[in-house]
């Protein structure tokens, strides 16, 4: 079932009461069901933690965590999931989104280089800036719309797959 193999992936909840950035939510991360693994709340937070992923801003974690709480889904799966977009993965993200982007506004893709300073960054988002938060946008709605009916495809076909089982048995 997904909820054997979520669960041994899913940090303590414990540990993530205790992180000092997460308490700006304060006693609303005491909620039970913030921390339930069901087929719902499993897969709205796979729709909460990838599209979080997309959002090419620092606190991805936070902003993820916030939207768990409002949307009610599984805080530390989806606060797990932002981590799709860690330091290795996020230029090849973020320049498929980039990509994405330029397609969609039929842009030429601008060469790329790079250097240290505040000027190259903001000459730099005013020509690649429109197409790169774009398409930062449309994969975000994607992947967790991918996310969040593929978990719940899985979880359905894994519960059935159980019960047929039961009943071979």
């Amino acid at each position: 079932m997904p909820r054997k193999f979520i669960k041994r992936f899913m940090p303590n909840h414990e540990t993530i009461k205790r992180q000092k950035a997460l308490k700006i939510f304060g006693n609303v991360l005491y909620n039970p069901n913030l921390w339930c693994l069901n087929r719902r709340s499993a897969a709205g937070a796979f729709a909460v933690g990838l599209f979080m992923s997309f959002v090419p801003l620092p606190s991805q974690m936070i902003m993820a965590a916030g939207l768990a709480i409002v949307c009610g889904v599984n805080l530390p799966l989806s606060v797990a999931l932002v981590w799709i977009s860690n330091p290795i993965t996020m230029p090849v993200l973020f320049y498929f989104a980039y990509k994405v982007g330029a397609w969609v506004m039929h842009v030429p893709p601008q060469p790329f280089h790079f250097e240290l300073s505040w000027d190259f960054i903001l000459s730099q988002m005013a020509t690649i800036g429109p197409p790169f938060l774009l398409g930062c946008l449309i994969c975000g709605i994607t992947f967790s719309m991918l996310g969040y009916f593929g978990i719940k495809g899985l979880w359905r076909y894994s519960v059935v797959r159980s019960w047929q089982k039961r009943r071979l048995r």
